[in-house]
C-alpha cells in the first residue's frame, strides 16, 4: 500500500481501531458544538458571561469554561439550566 501526505488519512488510520479515542473524540465535538450553542445564545440575547451566570446562578468562569469547550461537568445539565432559570428566577444581584 502506497504511503500517503495526507494527515487526515494517517490520523484516522491512528484511531480507527480504537473504540476509546474515537468515544473521546465524539464526546469532545459534543462540547465544542454546546459551547458555540452557548456563545451564539448569549451573544444574541445581547449577555455578557456575568450576566448569564447571574441568570442561572453560577460563577462567570463556569459560562466562560463552557464556552471554551473546557468545563470539566456535564455541559448538557448546565445547558438544560438556562431557559428554565430564565423562566423562575430573576437574576442575581452583583
Amino acid at each position: 500500500m502506497p504511503k500517503t501526505t495526507d494527515a487526515i488519512k494517517i490520523i484516522h488510520q491512528m484511531i480507527a481501531d480504537d473504540p476509546t479515542i474515537q468515544e473521546q473524540i465524539a464526546l469532545e465535538s459534543i462540547n465544542a458544538e454546546i459551547a458555540q450553542l452557548i456563545y451564539d445564545s448569549r451573544t444574541k440575547a445581547g449577555l455578557t458571561q456575568q450576566q448569564l451566570a447571574d441568570l442561572i446562578h453560577v460563577k462567570q468562569y463556569v459560562i466562560e469554561d463552557i464556552e471554551d469547550a473546557d468545563y470539566q461537568d456535564n455541559p448538557l445539565i448546565m445547558l438544560q439550566k438556562i431557559p428554565m432559570r430564565n423562566k423562575k428566577n430573576p437574576p442575581m444581584k452583583t
